[in-house]
């Protein structure tokens, strides 16, 4: 009798290795996403912070864009410093800097400095996270062999992206306690981040190099200074000195430190890796795709909550009909990688996208929430069919296995994109919304200066200058809303239909960005050159 033949040396090491690879990706997952959860949860708690600590709105405001312009400004030289330093501890110092910065955050004291410490520690929490998002994205890629990596990733890119959905249901929930709750959450999450890393026994390794300092500067100026203009277009408006100094401006920065970059001898960038053709497909694909991913969190939202009547916890279940198709595609798009490639599920992916943002905006005016799950989660599919295999693809193209350096390319491009969509789509919103119910009003009688002025109190509140007196509440937003009834929550309908629209164009751009991609597989890790 001949029995089973004992398993392969590389089986065996497949098999140890894998109760690793498993803790290092938990491990990871708990890290981001805390910083998934804070994109969203502090705008649902805003109302009870700027009324506790005496506020402004425009103070509030830059509580919430301080932690999204330092995450932006900052991503390269995070994944510059996971290569130069190591990856596992590169991401438990940003795990470090987020928590105690969030610990901060929660403790603020009352009085005059209270705007002066949030916008501060915020910012901090947002360099945390710049340390830490792309040291986990490439310790998971560094513990996974290419074969297995695009499933991994989908996991991860999967789970993380669908917190960024409890981020609302969680504040609306820890706001009813305290609002300095939605911070101080965030501390047993790192806990068990750090216990988990520390389990899992990552193997650390680390790339020769100098760290490029006025390169780090400079992207950082660059991009700190563009995102800025890109997020206070709407408060400042498009036709704004300030507005167009800062878009142009860190524009020219980041032009200079192109040039910079081709010079230096240990540039925090190597922008040879886009001749790789594929690779800047992917990037552009990723890029179109971000300007409507992170928005739709914020407009279906809003939509929900003014057009809809939903409450805030309730506007986040609306959400979950997005997340649901982007969790299930998500995982079928990791296998189509693993088996033919990022070619067919980028195709897909932005295919799917176009079309359920295209119905999802036609049918936003009838009012309905249920009516509309088939194609919020039609468009959901989409992004998740595309979201891993593109930056799974790109990070695998990366120069001399330099992961933490592509991870901050892509996601700089990612965070650009989602700044340039919030703002270009606020915009939109704000004109049409501040157009369509100063008809209505003047159509019901109300004198012209009256209506506008009602008009753009309803667009202010929906574009994220948050006063306390909201749609939901008790301030004139609410009460014009309750006088003038459905027609204005059609009025705000027909506006986020332009916002859809324009989502359902950037997905069937990013389409035609994909038809371009070779089609190529990575296979093998690229070669090393030490």
């Amino acid at each position: 009798m001949t029995g089973n033949p004992p398993p392969s040396p590389a089986t065996e090491a497949a098999r140890s290795e894998a109760p690793r690879q498993r803790l290092a990706l938990a491990a990871m997952l708990f890290a981001v996403s805390m910083t998934f959860i804070d994109q969203t949860i502090v705008s649902i708690a805003a109302p009870d912070i700027t009324d506790e600590l005496g506020l402004s709105a425009s103070g509030m405001q830059w509580v919430v864009n301080a932690y999204l312009l330092s995450l932006a400004a900052f991503f390269a030289l995070g994944g510059r410093l996971s290569d130069l330093f190591g990856h596992r501890r590169i991401m438990l110092l940003g795990t470090v800097v987020f928590v105690v910065s969030s610990v901060l955050c929660g403790c603020v004291p009352s009085g005059g400095f209270a705007q002066t410490w949030l916008i501060i520690f915020r910012a901090t929490q947002g360099l945390g996270a710049a340390l830490m998002f792309p040291a986990a994205l490439a310790v998971v890629i560094a513990v996974f062999p290419v074969d297995r990596r695009g499933r991994a990733l989908a996991l991860f890119f999967g789970l993380s992206g669908a917190l960024t959905a409890v981020g609302p249901l969680l504040g609306g929930w820890l706001t009813e306690w305290t609002w300095r709750a939605i911070f101080w959450v965030n501390v047993p999450v790192a806990v068990v981040a750090i216990v988990l890393a520390v389990l899992a026994r990552i193997p650390e390794k680390r790339r020769t190099g100098r760290l490029d300092v006025v390169g780090a500067v400079l992207v950082a100026a660059g991009m700190a200074l563009s995102v800025l203009g890109f997020q206070r277009a709407s408060a400042w408006g498009w036709s704004s000195v300030a507005t167009w100094a800062c878009i142009v401006g860190g524009l020219v920065v980041l032009a200079f430190f192109y040039g910079y970059e081709r010079r230096t001898r240990h540039p925090l960038i190597n922008f040879d890796v886009f001749r790789d053709r594929a690779f800047t497909v992917d990037s552009l694909v990723l890029f179109f795709a971000m300007l409507a991913f992170v928005p739709v969190f914020f407009f279906a939202s809003v939509y929900a909550q003014v057009s809809l009547s939903a409450s805030p916890n309730q506007a986040a279940l609306f959400l979950l009909y997005f997340f649901v198709g982007f969790g299930i595609a998500s995982q079928w798009g990791g296998k189509i990688l693993d088996k033919r490639g990022a070619r067919p599920a980028m195709k897909i992916g932005c295919a799917l996208g176009a079309v359920g943002f295209f119905l999802w905006a036609q049918k936003l005016t009838d009012l309905s929430m249920h009516d509309q799950w088939p194609y919020a989660a039609m468009a959901g599919a989409g992004i998740g069919f595309l979201l891993a295999p593109a930056s799974t693809d790109a990070v695998n193209r990366s120069i001399d296995a330099s992961y933490g350096e592509v991870t901050g390319i892509t996601q700089t491009i990612r965070n650009y994109a989602a700044a340039i969509g919030m703002a270009v789509f606020g915009t939109v919103l704000t004109h049409v919304t501040t157009d369509r119910i100063t008809t209505t009003l003047q159509d019901r009688g109300l004198p012209t200066a009256e209506a506008e002025q009602t008009a753009r109190q309803v667009a202010e509140a929906v574009t994220g200058h948050p006063d306390g007196q909201g749609p939901t509440g008790d301030g004139p937003v609410a009460r014009a809303l309750r006088g003038a009834g459905d027609a204005i929550r059609m009025d705000f309908a027909e506006a986020n239909q332009w916002v859809f629209y324009g989502m359902a164009i950037a997905l069937a751009i990013a389409f035609l960005c994909a038809l371009a991609h070779p089609g190529t597989r990575v296979t093998a890790p690229p070669p090393r050159q030490d």
